[in-house]
């Protein structure tokens, strides 16, 4: 069955579509990724870290993180289904990742590990089942019951891709993706934008569940879509876009997705700090995703956003690094305010979330393995397809395996 939307997009309030310097840039940072993520994978382990710092020591893997392994293989698995060759053997991450479940102690990393086996080995999931204990998950985990919006995202994400890949299952699945659905849209505004969680179930709620990070957008946004696609569910759809044209609409004017949105005053709540994953991989995979779904163009707003990584930001600084192989983690304020959080959580924010001084910004040095496991997931399977079409450049690009290598010495844009 074909799903019909009504709903239109309309890109002239934004940048112009992707160019070719966007796409030697996609390129880059496809390549940045390939060589910048077996040095943060934990050889001894078979996992990836919680992240890579920059010290006076060089760059040092900090801790362990089984979500963040689970989402870098989605984008190594997206990659290769795009005709890419990952740097890394995921079948050993995979299983060190899934032979012991102890990790999944929360509804949301339930649906990440959901996720990942139904795009990439739907086979393993009957195994799966009866060890995680899904049909619980929204009474038995305390972010479900509190209604926290980003887990309850993903899970809902997972059981979407179940459903997708397993047909059969899809009738069984339905009602327990109905229940997380109808959660996640007491979380929404008028506007469209989501709180971080429900406001009625928690005293955590009701003092802070207005205000969502842009997580708490783009990822029900995410599932909303693909829970649209699973189940032909029209409101699901337009609940996606509304969200999607109200980030859009708030985009900085150098394409900055801001951090904090209110979803009961329908607008920015603060501002900072931009973080360099949501300019090239979470607001890209999302609006990718959701334009497929419904078959819109979300590029202008893609690209404009992803031009911000490369000194087209506050501080002119190019958040690429080629001779570390990351992408800087964000630009933050130097000087945190709790007044100023405590104000957006009441309504009380500034008009001028885009106007920050450059002297009170600072870069945060540090790259987290699912940033450009994202980076993959949203552009990887893009962007060798355009070099199988026959871009020479692309080509040379995406082979080089040395340090801020480009198409035929071309230069950063």
């Amino acid at each position: 069955m074909t799903m019909t939307m009504t709903t239109k997009i309309d890109t002239r309030v934004a940048a112009a579509p992707p160019t070719e310097p966007d796409q030697a840039t996609v390129s880059r940072f496809i390549a940045l990724a390939l060589r910048g993520l077996p040095a943060m994978l934990d050889q001894k382990r078979q996992l990836f870290c919680f992240t890579l710092q920059k010290t006076e020591q060089g760059m040092v893997q900090q801790g362990i993180s089984q979500r963040y392994t689970a989402m870098t293989l989605l984008g190594l698995h997206r990659l290769a289904q795009g005709g890419g060759v990952s740097p890394i053997d995921t079948e050993p991450v995979f299983q060190a990742l899934v032979s012991d479940l102890e990790w999944v102690d929360n509804v949301g990393d339930l649906g990440v590990l959901l996720w990942l086996c139904s795009v990439v080995c739907p086979e393993r999931l009957a195994a799966l089942e009866s060890r995680l204990q899904i049909e619980t998950a929204l009474t038995r985990f305390r972010g479900a019951r509190q209604g926290v919006t980003m887990e309850l995202a993903w899970f809902l994400t997972g059981l979407s891709y179940w459903a997708q890949a397993c047909p059969e299952k899809s009738k069984e699945l339905e009602p327990l993706a109905v229940a997380t659905y109808d959660i996640l849209t007491k979380n929404q505004g008028e506007r469209g934008f989501f709180g971080h969680l429900s406001k009625t179930r928690s005293l955590s709620g009701m003092a802070r569940g207005r205000i969502g990070s842009f997580a708490d957008q783009v990822y029900p946004i995410y599932g909303m879509a693909q829970f649209s696609k699973a189940y032909h569910h029209e409101e699901a759809a337009q609940r996606a876009v509304k969200c999607a044209m109200g980030i859009c609409e708030e985009q900085g004017p150098m394409g900055q997705w801001w951090w904090h949105y209110d979803s009961s005053g329908g607008r920015v709540a603060d501002g900072y700090p931009v973080f360099s994953v949501h300019q090239h991989a979470m607001g890209p995979m999302t609006l990718f995703g959701l334009g497929e779904v419904i078959n819109r163009d979300f590029d202008a707003w893609i690209y404009k956003g992803l031009r911000w990584c490369n000194s087209k930001n506050e501080l002119g600084y190019d958040m690429e690094s080629a001779s570390e192989a990351v992408i800087w983690r964000s630009i933050f304020r130097s000087r945190r305010s709790l007044a100023r959080y405590l104000k957006a959580g009441f309504g009380n924010y500034s008009d001028a979330v885009e106007h920050e001084s450059a002297e009170n910004l600072k870069i945060r040095f540090e790259c987290r393995p699912y940033e450009l496991g994202w980076l993959l997931y949203a552009f990887g399977n893009r962007a060798f397809a355009n070099r199988a079409s026959g871009s020479s450049r692309n080509r040379e690009t995406l082979g080089s395996t040395e340090p801020g290598a480009g198409a035929a010495g071309e230069s950063k844009q």
